[in-house]
């Protein structure tokens, strides 16, 4: 009796010690799977980022930035808190043609962002973000959300 105590009191220490997992996207009950909840701001934006890579494949590229980098666009978007795209408009860019190419990749997207009232302020109607181009010499371009320290 005394052994199963001890075993028992040991177990429940280890598992106090364990760390908790890093946040990530997660999927609330009665949702359908597709649609995803992100943890935080950071990993909200990797989703946004993901969805605007896929839908424009032809449009970008991967692998290291080039040492000088022709065009850096940033652009401020607002979603509603269903992931709806309210709106998005050039906050800082020196590239009309960059400018253009980087507000046409994120209206490629087809479907909704993912839903962010949960990190909307108490009575905003948006949830508003910004997200860095950065375009190599033939205008093809990587996030500054996904593309990492280089």
């Amino acid at each position: 009796m005394r052994h199963a105590i001890s075993l028992l009191a040991a177990t429940v220490l280890l598992s106090a010690c364990q760390t908790a997992a890093p946040p990530v996207a997660r999927t609330p009950p009665g949702t359908p799977a597709a649609i995803q909840l992100a943890a935080n701001i950071d990993i909200y934006k990797s989703l946004v980022a993901q969805q605007i890579m896929a839908a424009n494949g032809a449009y970008t590229y991967s692998g290291r930035l080039p040492p000088m980098l022709p065009a850096i666009v940033v652009l401020d978007l607002s979603v509603g808190a269903d992931g709806e795209l309210q709106s998005v408009r050039v906050r800082r860019s020196r590239d009309s043609e960059a400018s253009a190419a980087a507000l046409a990749a994120v209206r490629r997207v087809q479907s909704k962002f993912p839903p962010a009232a949960h990190l909307m302020h108490r009575h905003a109607r948006t949830f508003d973000f910004s997200e860095t181009f950065l375009f190599n010499e033939q205008y093809r371009f990587q996030l500054r959300t996904l593309s990492g320290p280089q």
